[in-house]
């Protein structure tokens, strides 16, 4: 009843007071925005579940982002094969991942500045419902186009549980235990990216391509009922402030459009409707920075990008995660096209990657805070370099042993790269900006992923049947620049260090 008061006096405080600063055992309501009515109201002393229901609450997070990651890369063995059935070419086949990955990217930002609005819980339940109804619909699709446009659907659920994940990590475990939750989160990240080959090669040895949608149903239910029942729901608000339609539209459109010039000329398009295209985005970006630059929680958040660590580390994901899925799309039909394996095959032997992530990940976990993030994501990208060009001048005689330990070796780099990177993100942001902090996270990792898989596109079309090749020596190169930029976060200092 205690609490209940306090909650009580909280909100007439902030309907009727204004100017002054309260302070109550565990609510605070702090007046900093008379001008616009804006009030910062909530339990800012949170610290966290308790056990059991810690174990649930991440159990539900875990399972929606793992399937909302998977699906990212699940298609990429069975793209052979989808194109094949559906008769079409191997670069209209690459729709089926770029559809999902592209709305996922228009939409990510505008559903993390929702979430601080109405509730990471409900967004993401609400994302759950919508990817599960989509996996349903892919799974049931016959033709590529209605495949593509239920994987956009899809994409939009994913791009709802994805968009407050990381949000969600950080209401769930205590503050002296951030770091282990983020590093499992980036575990479970990296281990749903690379383990779609593994799954599928699974999958496809009974059933065909459609079951790999379908499997998604039964677990997108449960994760459902489960979220509903353990997530928390946002312990801080900022009453007064409304979603802002417009920024979201310019989001999309900014977005939308780079991604797709770039794909229309990946899909042997008019040059001149791809230069149309990238004029289109450049006049739609600057309208969308004017507007944001006046906002006082922009939907790009633009006060997290003037922290300087926070900015490098996003550079630095996008660099990793671009290379990641050059890596991941190109791998397939490495394997198909010079080497003969098929979908299981190709599937097994991608499995080195993730079982290696599986023991670095929580390693690189354990080291947040003993060593710098700079230089474990700096050694992690270089070693997931050297795979990289190993694999692109991999000899035609290799063995699966030769294939095997350089793609265990571009796990092993990745893994020790993106705990400590993604919990730098998060701890750079405020607590009322946490959202936007997991928004920008994801959108750094899905603007990789996306302009990767755009990329390996675009090398079909320019070099043809040697495009894989060149995807593997593209992904070295990216790795590199990763590591450089990674490099400099050890000059750079937390927003509230002392220098």
């Amino acid at each position: 009843m205690k609490d209940a008061t306090c909650c009580s006096c909280s909100r007439f405080c902030t309907e009727f007071v204004g100017g002054m600063r309260f302070d109550f055992k565990k609510y605070r309501m702090i007046d900093e925005r008379n001008d616009e009515q804006e009030r910062l109201v909530g339990d800012l002393n949170w610290d966290g579940l308790h056990r059991p229901r810690i174990y649930y609450a991440m159990a539900a997070t875990f399972c929606g982002l793992f399937l909302a990651v998977l699906d990212g890369t699940i298609c990429n063995v069975a793209l052979p094969s989808i194109a094949a059935e559906l008769q079409v070419s191997s670069s209209s086949s690459i729709w089926v991942v770029n559809a999902f990955q592209l709305v996922i990217m228009m939409t990510l930002l505008p559903f993390a500045s929702l979430g601080e609005l109405i509730g990471y819980k409900r967004v993401y339940g609400y994302g759950i419902v919508i990817f599960t109804l989509g996996s349903l619909f892919c799974a049931l699709s016959p033709s590529l186009l209605w495949l593509v446009l239920s994987r956009a659907f899809q994409g939009v659920g994913a791009s709802m549980i994805m968009s407050v994940n990381t949000s969600l990590i950080k209401l769930i475990y205590p503050r002296r235990h951030l770091g282990k939750g983020v590093g499992l989160n980036a575990t479970m990240v990296a281990l749903a990216s690379v383990t779609g080959p593994t799954l599928a090669a699974g999958i496809l040895s009974f059933a065909s391509w459609p079951w790999l949608f379908a499997v998604n149903v039964p677990v997108g239910v449960v994760t459902y009922f489960m979220a509903r029942k353990y997530l928390p729901d946002n312990p801080v608000k900022v009453l007064g402030r409304r979603f802002n339609w417009r920024e979201a539209v310019l989001n999309a459109m900014t977005f939308g459009l780079l991604i797709g010039a770039v794909e229309s000329y990946s899909h042997g398009g008019s040059p001149l409707l791809s230069l149309v295209g990238i004029g289109l985005c450049v006049v739609a970006g600057y309208v969308y920075v004017r507007v944001q630059k006046g906002e006082r929680y922009p939907m790009l958040p633009f006060d997290l990008l003037r922290i300087p660590i926070f900015t490098m580390s996003v550079v630095t994901s996008i660099l990793s995660f671009t290379a990641q899925m050059l890596a991941m799309v190109a791998m397939p039909f490495l394997l198909a096209t010079t080497f003969g394996y098929d979908a299981v095959a190709t599937g097994l032997l991608m499995t080195s990657w993730p079982l290696v992530i599986m023991f670095v990940a929580p390693l690189a976990g354990w080291l947040i805070g003993r060593v710098h993030p700079g230089i474990l994501g700096g050694v992690g990208l270089v070693l997931m370099s050297i795979g990289c060009f190993n694999l692109s001048y991999i000899p035609l005689d290799a063995t699966e042993a030769d294939i095997v330990w350089r793609l265990m070796l571009c796990g092993m780099g990745f893994g020790f790269f993106q705990s400590p990177n993604n919990h730098l993100l998060l701890t750079s942001a405020p607590p009322e900006r946490a959202g936007s902090a997991s928004g920008m996270l994801a959108t750094a990792r899905l603007v990789g992923q996306t302009t990767g898989a755009a990329l390996v596109a675009l090398l079909f079309h320019i070099f043809g049947d040697n495009a894989p090749h060149d995807a593997m020596l593209l992904a070295g190169i990216l790795t590199l620049c990763g590591a450089l930029s990674s490099g400099f976060r050890l000059k750079a200092h937390m927003p509230n260090e002392k220098r």
